[in-house]
């Protein structure tokens, strides 16, 4: 399987590094400007996360359409909005051989940080033979991917800038008796669709095995959610806290987190750290593979 895994991974590299010039302008500029009605009328878009992400899945998933077809595999989508992974690519020759691709978007904090979610350490993470909330089970997947994209957002003078309506000369066309529908909302009219601003910019992409990126903290409230590192050239480097502890750590810390107890000062506490779990394996020998920049802080 080591095989199938290292082709896999050489081509989502090289597929990753090629999607920028598909989404983005000479200028980092998003290619999406916004939808249009049969009036040709341009309804800008918001650059709230969820309504982006959502698009840049829809743009993109032809290009994966393409690369999985080039690679020799087939897609399977998830049965269920909520079920992990996003894709599944399974091998045309052989559907022993299967990866998990998950999709991941946000926006740029201090124009160094950004960070996701990567998924349930929950019931299918740890039943790997089941197939709760999950396409296949755990261990059917020969390796798990994030394939992530980090934007800026552009800066308007307000919120409402973001929802204009355009006309375009370059695509406007006579439509006889119609009525356009706009009423007495405001229109500006501008020479070409480069002139609208887009929401976002700047992107970058990478692709990584998600134990690569993964901190040692949840990645959102109360949700049994892995969180991603931060720090963005960390991201895209894979340079993770498990990155030199290697997965079989990743894998064992994350299923036992918040579940595993240990002594401290006399008191039970729940383990929620590497450096406590570590301990609680007697392995206080590896603290110097972990990647402490994405760690919780180390207490003594």
């Amino acid at each position: 399987m080591e095989k199938y895994r290292a082709e896999f991974e050489k081509g989502l590299t090289v597929f990753v590094d090629e999607l920028k010039k598909y989404v983005s302008t000479d200028t980092g500029d998003w290619t999406i400007k916004g939808f249009i009605d049969i009036y040709k009328n341009i309804y800008t878009i918001s650059s709230d996360t969820k309504i982006v992400s959502k698009i840049l899945e829809i743009y993109i998933f032809p290009e994966i359409l393409r690369f999985a077809e080039n690679i020799g595999y087939k897609i399977i989508l998830a049965e269920h909005q909520n079920w992990y992974p996003d894709l599944t690519f399974v091998h045309k020759q052989n559907d022993k051989v299967k990866f998990a691709l998950d999709l991941k978007t946000t926006f740029r904090r201090n124009n160094s940080t950004a960070g996701f979610t990567l998924g349930s350490h929950g019931a299918y993470f740890k039943e790997r033979d089941k197939d709760k909330n999950i396409q296949f089970p755990y261990n059917q997947y020969v390796g798990h991917y994030c394939l992530g994209i980090i934007y800026t957002r552009a800066d308007f003078d307000n919120d409402l800038a973001e929802t204009e309506i355009y006309q375009v000369n370059e695509i406007q066309e006579q439509y006889g008796d119609k009525q356009d529908p706009i009423t007495d909302r405001k229109v500006t009219k501008l020479e070409n669709l480069k002139s609208i601003t887009s929401v976002i910019k700047d992107f970058d992409f990478f692709a990584a095995p998600k134990w690569k990126i993964a901190s040692d903290r949840q990645g959102s409230g109360n949700t049994a959610n892995i969180g991603s590192i931060n720090d963005i050239d960390d991201l895209k480097s894979g340079n993770g806290v498990f990155s030199k502890l290697g997965e079989n750590w990743f894998d064992e810390y994350w299923m036992n987190y918040g579940s595993a107890t240990m002594i401290k000062e006399g008191k039970s506490v729940k383990i929620t750290n590497i450096w406590d779990f570590l301990e609680f394996k007697g392995r206080t020998d590896l603290f110097d593979k972990v990647v402490s920049k994405g760690a919780k802080r180390r207490t003594k």
